[in-house]
């Protein structure tokens, strides 16, 4: 019996793996680099889009031949504005203050590719965050979680407490729509169930 193939992971997230464990897809990681810089004028659902297919293309080309491959990128989006991973402390701080009691779009582009041959998919999720005093987002940054989070949170720690609401998929906002990447996998031949 052949046994299935196996997925290329182009990035180092450890919760898009644990994500794509959760659904019985095995991966390994493939190492790639490229630029995340946004580009003058770039609207952040262009600039997603453009960063995992540039993350699934620098995978594919690091990987063997007829590898499959998948990337993603996420981003936080308030007043058509990404808001990327904090600088420090008080950035963190900024970035929540303006989350506060306001609903923001969280972004996921995910990109499988073999060769050529690339499906790309885009998912945006409301987020609705209650309303965040200066001391306990003092507090939360103190905790260590917000420093490597677009939008200085994380939907899967302690930054949950914040959501008040969300309408779309939670695991996009974790990194990684499922349902989607699912369906794409399954045109790659990947199937979700596999043991681990």
């Amino acid at each position: 019996m052949l046994s299935e193939p196996r997925l290329l992971l182009a990035s180092a997230s450890p919760r898009r793996r644990e994500l794509l464990e959760q659904i019985g897809v095995p991966t390994r990681r493939v190492h790639c680099e490229v630029d995340e810089q946004v580009m003058p004028g770039e609207l952040p659902a262009a600039y997603v889009e453009r960063v995992a297919r540039d993350k699934v293309m620098a995978g594919v080309a690091a990987a063997p031949a007829g590898a499959v491959v998948l990337a993603a990128d996420t981003v936080v989006v308030l007043d058509e504005q990404i808001l990327g991973k904090p600088r420090d402390r008080e950035h963190a701080k900024q970035m929540l203050l303006r989350l506060s009691g306001r609903e923001h779009e969280v972004m996921t582009a995910v990109a499988v590719a073999r060769g050529e041959q690339v499906e790309l998919r885009l998912v945006t999720t409301q987020v609705r965050f209650r309303g965040l005093s200066a001391a306990e987002i003092d507090v939360y940054w103190a905790s260590g979680e917000p420093e490597d989070k677009a939008g200085a949170y994380g939907i899967q720690g302690l930054g949950a407490v914040f959501v008040a609401h969300i309408s779309g998929s939670y695991s996009a906002v974790v990194g990684l729509p499922l349902q989607e990447t699912a369906a794409i996998l399954e045109g790659f031949g990947i199937s979700c169930w596999q043991p681990c």
